[in-house]
Formats: structure tokens, sequence, C-alpha cells
């Protein structure tokens, strides 16, 4: 169960770095006008942080066997699992509306739909297989 974890970890991990890309890469730190971003900076930085983080420590974990770093790892990818519903939330709206012109939509209406879900479901698996090997189930 725990490098199953891993496994999904780092897939969603790839699907996180590819919706950072596209965000920035569309503008998402724009601060004013039509077309600012409806996520706050913080938020997507810290879902981002949390979740290396949190992978980071399932690794170590994984070397060096230790329960504490299994819960540690779990408790971060709670957070950022909220993080990540809190995104979602602010993104259904934005994606519902009509595009606009380039400069007056916000960077994350063009956020690919399967990504956004695949990385989701992924993150949902991953928390799912992290509670398992944390339980001890499947060991």
């Amino acid at each position: 169960m725990d490098i199953a974890a891993l496994v999904a970890w780092i897939v969603t991990a790839l699907g996180g770095a590819v919706l950072l890309a596209r965000w920035l890469g569309g503008g998402g730190l724009r601060r004013q006008g039509a077309g600012a971003s409806r996520f706050p900076a913080p938020v997507v930085f810290g879902h981002f942080l949390l979740a290396a983080a949190g992978l980071v420590v399932w690794i170590v974990y994984l070397a060096a066997d230790r329960d504490a770093l299994a819960w540690t790892g779990l408790v971060l990818l709670v957070v950022v699992a909220l993080l990540g519903f809190t995104l979602f939330a602010r993104w259904i709206p934005v994606r519902r509306t009509t595009p606009g012109d380039a400069e007056s939509t916000p960077a994350e209406r063009h956020l690919p739909v399967p990504v956004v879900a695949a990385h989701g479901l992924l993150g949902a698996t991953t928390l799912v297989l992290v509670l398992l090997a944390v339980l001890g189930v499947g060991s």
C-alpha cells in the first residue's frame, strides 16, 4: 500500500504541476482588473508547497519506516485536500461563465477540464491509499 500511495502521489503531483504552470502562464498572479484570478495566490501556493512537503515526508517515511512520519504525511495530505477542495469550489463558477477576451478572463478559466478531473480523482485516491497505509491495511 505504501508504494501504491507513493505512485499515486507522484502522478497527482505531475497533474498539479501542469495545472500550476497553466495558471501561472495564463496570468494567475494578476491581482487587479477584469482578468484577475479568483484563486488566492496563498491558497494555490499553499496547496502546492504542502503537497510537495507531504510527498517528501512520505518518501522519508518509506526509507526510515517511522510511523510518526506516515501520520505527518497523512495530516499534510488532509490539509492539501482541503485547500484543493477550496480551489475546486472557486473554479466551478469561473468555468461555467462564458469566455470573454483573453484580457478579461481569469487564468483558471483555461485550465483543462480533464486534467482538473484527473488531478482531483487521483488526489482522492492518494488520500485513501495513504490512510490505508497508515492504518496498516494490506501490509
